[in-house]
């Protein structure tokens, strides 16, 4: 396990020294001048020259990627052409309401995909199977934004069932103020005992999170189905079947722990995806987190922001994938001889 262990972690550190490199590249290819982002089109030359050499401009580039690579191992991930507040905080305010929409996400994706793939696996080639399956198909090929904008228009619109957008009731601010400790506000509302702020966010919560659960809920279903389908063909299956098991305790007590497998992989792969895809989310329905920060800076080609958000998302990915892989070593132990 512990050769398994630091085979994974050098995995995970050349891929992020590979997103490093790539970001600061990207970085240095796009067009127009950071000092004068930075400073304004109005700055004297003087001004634009100070600006540079604040921020290393006129180094040579090996230089500058050695700074820029000790800057962020120290913490330092620059400072926002838009904000003028350094990005690491910026993104420790963004962050969290994203971490808490996708986080919302995924538990209703899991909640909803693995059982319906069991369903789906146990009735195989009949209705059931090929109604999930068809639901889990239209829920990958619908646009995200296009669901989020009927479930608004039906939901919110029309039924007034759910508010429309932003994350809760701003007017509890001045009747019920949140003390922020993790700048969730789910987490914090509950934490602190403040009921209004915490319901208000879970109704609100409610549409953008269905939303965002759609495209992992149903490819979780498909693979859960084919990981069944498949483990359920193997030879302990049938040995199984022979000592007088039903169908579904063979799919659920034997067949599911190893089926999960490749699901676990799967859930790291939709988490990192979730992230990206939740900024659409976000725009719809005025969700303050990631997105609305990354709106932000492309609009004002605030690259170091750009930088920084690619970069977290990089590092989630990296870290999900790592905690799969030791998942995956724990539950099967024929995966880390390989």
């Amino acid at each position: 396990m512990s050769r398994y262990l630091i085979r994974r972690l050098g995995q995970a550190a050349l891929v992020v020294a590979g997103v490093v490199t790539l970001t600061f590249v990207i970085m240095r290819l796009v067009p127009g001048d950071p000092a004068v982002a930075y400073m304004g089109p109005r700055a004297s030359p003087a001004e634009l020259a100070a600006a540079r050499q604040r921020f290393g401009l006129d180094d040579p580039l090996p230089v500058q990627l050695w700074n820029y690579v000790r800057d962020l191992v120290t913490g330092d991930w620059g400072v926002s052409l838009h904000t003028r507040r350094p990005v690491r905080d910026d993104l420790f305010l963004a962050f969290p309401a994203s971490l808490e929409l996708v986080a919302a996400a995924l538990v209703i994706a899991v909640a909803a995909g693995i059982p319906l793939g069991v369903a789906a696996a146990r009735h195989k080639g009949r209705l059931p199977d090929l109604s999930i399956r068809l639901s889990s198909m239209l829920a990958v090929s619908v646009p995200v934004f296009w669901m989020a904008l009927a479930l608004q228009t039906i939901f919110s619109s029309g039924l007034g069932w759910f508010p429309i957008a932003g994350e809760y009731d701003t007017s509890l601010d001045q009747t019920s103020p949140l003390r922020v400790y993790t700048n969730i506000t789910a987490v914090d509302a509950l934490f602190t005992g403040n009921w209004p702020i915490l319901t208000s966010t879970l109704h609100h919560l409610v549409l953008p999170a269905l939303v965002l659960a759609a495209y992992p809920a149903g490819v979780i279903a498909q693979m859960t189905r084919a990981a069944l389908i498949e483990e359920s063909a193997r030879d302990h299956a049938r040995m199984e079947r022979a000592l007088g098991f039903g169908e579904t305790a063979v799919l659920t007590r034997f067949a599911l722990r190893p089926a999960l497998n490749p699901v676990l992989s799967l859930i790291a792969l939709v988490f990192a995806y979730s992230i990206v895809n939740g900024f659409l989310v976000e725009a719809v329905f005025n969700w303050p987190g990631l997105g609305r920060y990354a709106a932000d800076s492309i609009r004002t080609l605030d690259t170091p922001s750009i930088a920084g958000v690619t970069l977290l998302v990089a590092a989630l990915y990296v870290m999900a994938n790592l905690a799969v892989d030791l998942m995956q070593g724990v539950i099967d132990p024929r995966v880390r001889a390989r």
